[in-house]
């Protein structure tokens, strides 16, 4: 497998491996920054005292499988439960984000040890152009789905949305803090945007953009064709 192989940080100056660095980067900072969430909203119960209710939650976000224990006035403990189940959306855009780090992991290896190998080859571009497209389309539709989801993940576990059940007694806490999802899918978006560019990068080295049959040495004497 190591045969050819020769390590060459060259590409790495040049568009081609250096977007594909900044994929490789920002993919990890997507899929790590959903993945492994855990938050947790609060509202109070209030009787003679206030009796605080913590909800916890966290990925892949089927809020029914976090329940959670509230103590009525008459001394009655209930179990609640979070509702929804916006798994699907997280789970792909977590998925997308680790086939596109393996990608990258790939092609990086390529990039810098297989230089010669990868820009000799008219297949090679071109397959590299087909799947980098390929992720750019899905950093578009999961970075999508994603936002709505999050957004109803939000909505699910608003104190406010949670209270509306016992108005008479309960009232709205803390909201669970949301910033790293919010940044998860601003990595998404701006994975969409660097993959998409890269795509005229790699473009440029696929037959469709180099002339395939370079023109041989002219003879001597000769003059050259129109």
């Amino acid at each position: 497998m190591l045969a050819g192989f020769t390590l060459d940080l060259g590409p790495l100056k040049e568009p081609l491996g250096f977007v594909r660095l900044l994929d490789w980067v920002f993919t990890i900072f997507a899929f790590a920054t959903t993945g492994g969430y855990t938050g947790a909203t609060h509202f109070s119960v209030s009787c003679s005292t206030d009796m605080a209710v913590e909800a916890a939650f966290g990925y892949p976000f089927r809020l029914p499988a976090h329940p959670y224990k509230v103590t009525l006035c008459n001394g009655t403990k209930v179990t609640w439960f979070l509702q929804g189940d916006y798994s699907s959306s997280a789970e792909f855009f977590v998925c997308v984000g680790v086939f596109g780090f393996l990608y990258c992991t790939a092609t990086l290896v390529l990039y810098l040890g297989y230089q010669s190998v990868y820009r000799q080859s008219t297949r090679g571009p071109l397959v590299d152009l087909v799947v980098t497209a390929a992720f750019a389309v899905l950093w578009l539709v999961s970075s999508s789905a994603w936002a709505k989801g999050l957004t109803d993940v939000k909505w699910a576990t608003n104190p406010n949305h949670l209270v509306e059940s016992c108005t008479d007694t309960c009232k709205p806490g803390d909201f669970a803090s949301f910033g790293r999802l919010n940044a998860s899918v601003i990595f998404g978006f701006l994975n969409l945007i660097l993959w998409a560019g890269n795509c005229w990068f790699i473009y440029k080295e696929t037959t469709f953009h180099k002339d395939p049959s370079p023109p041989g040495d002219m003879e001597d004497g000769g003059v050259p064709g129109p």
